[in-house]
């Protein structure tokens, strides 16, 4: 065990980040030569770690040449409520972090956690790709009035269902007025009508429960293309 101490000392590290336990005497080596050992640091854990500080993972410490290894400017304990974490904060790469969430109970913390992991994968659609659409409900009124438009020109049932089609799109706006406790009846049909009045960029505006430019600066509505092709 103690050989397996010092192979670990000759990386020249002084933080040692181990997934499992630390017993009392290797913990008492690494404080009395100035490294501070943390343990039970979980799987997902110590992946991020890695990412954040620039270093990688290793199972074995026969190579501590090939090792490389991580770097941070401050590692401290905080307390959040009644947890106890420690901070690894001034990472070298910083391609990972932590954002904690807290809430009065469970519905509150989920519904948090779902819109911060759609917030999330919206910016890493943009990061792929980074076409926008107008937003606000323009885009789904403007492809609305183009089904309108087709559906004229199908014979037979098949223009049954491009009508529906179109229905479809327009309870997109619908749903955004909604969420926003608005009433979503009177806003889709505003916005119908300004479309059908050749005011093509008209949007909904959610700040104050009307319809609007979404171009103009202070309703800055864009929605990721790749979003709205899904």
């Amino acid at each position: 065990m103690m050989n397996k101490c010092q192979k670990i000392l000759d990386h020249k590290c002084n933080v040692f980040v181990n997934r499992q336990l630390i017993y009392n005497r290797p913990e008492q080596f690494f404080a009395d030569n100035g490294v501070m050992a943390i343990e039970h640091a979980d799987f997902d854990g110590v992946e991020r770690i890695a990412l954040v500080t620039g270093g990688e993972v290793v199972s074995t410490f026969d190579s501590p040449e090939t090792a490389v290894l991580g770097r941070c400017e401050k590692i401290q304990e905080i307390i959040i409520g009644e947890d106890r974490l420690i901070q690894f904060s001034g990472c070298a790469k910083g391609e990972a972090c932590t954002i904690v969430l807290r809430g009065a109970n469970e519905q509150l913390l989920d519904e948090a956690e779902r819109s911060l992991h759609d917030a999330l994968c919206v910016l890493s659609q943009t990061a792929k790709e980074t076409k926008t659409v107008l937003g606000g409900g323009c885009s789904e009124a403007l492809m609305a009035n183009a089904v309108d438009d087709l559906a004229k020109t199908v014979a037979g049932k098949e223009s049954l269902a491009v009508e529906s089609f179109a229905r479809a799109l327009r309870m997109l706006p619908g749903i955004i007025a909604d969420n926003a406790g608005y009433d979503s009846s009177e806003l889709v049909a505003q916005l119908r009508a300004a479309h059908a009045a050749g005011k093509s960029t008209c949007g909904l505006n959610m700040n104050n429960g009307t319809i609007g430019d979404v171009c103009r600066v202070k309703l800055a509505a864009w929605d990721r293309a790749p979003i709205t092709e899904n």
